[in-house]
């Protein structure tokens, strides 16, 4: 995996809050598991950014191996993996995802 790469995933990650690598945009998703987890930020107005793996194939595989998670979308919250679709769903039906970004700082309209 080419550097590159990595320090293009850490520069969209160091210079957005909110970043969401995912299959699609937020306008457009095009997989239902990125589609939940830009539904559950958009319903708490969470300000974040995204990027389109598809458009991309070393991104794609790059992600997952930067991470070392298997799957796609993967949320980051001030530079902290938080996880994928299941994971943020369960944090923001417990609550848990709202606790979160208030203890970084995050903006957002809470339920």
């Amino acid at each position: 995996m080419a550097d590159t790469v990595f320090q293009r995933i850490q520069g969209e990650i160091d210079a957005n809050p909110v970043m969401l690598f995912m299959k699609g945009n937020a306008m457009f998703p095009q997989c239902g598991f990125s589609a939940r987890v830009v539904q559950i930020l958009s319903h708490m107005q969470v300000p974040f950014q995204t990027v389109n793996v598809l458009e991309d194939a070393e991104l794609r595989e790059g992600i997952k191996v930067f991470s070392n998670w298997p799957t796609i979308p993967q949320l980051y919250v001030k530079g902290e993996l938080v996880g994928g679709c299941d994971i943020v769903t369960e944090m923001f039906q417990s609550g848990e995802l709202e606790t979160l970004l208030t203890e970084k700082g995050v903006t957002f309209v809470p339920a």
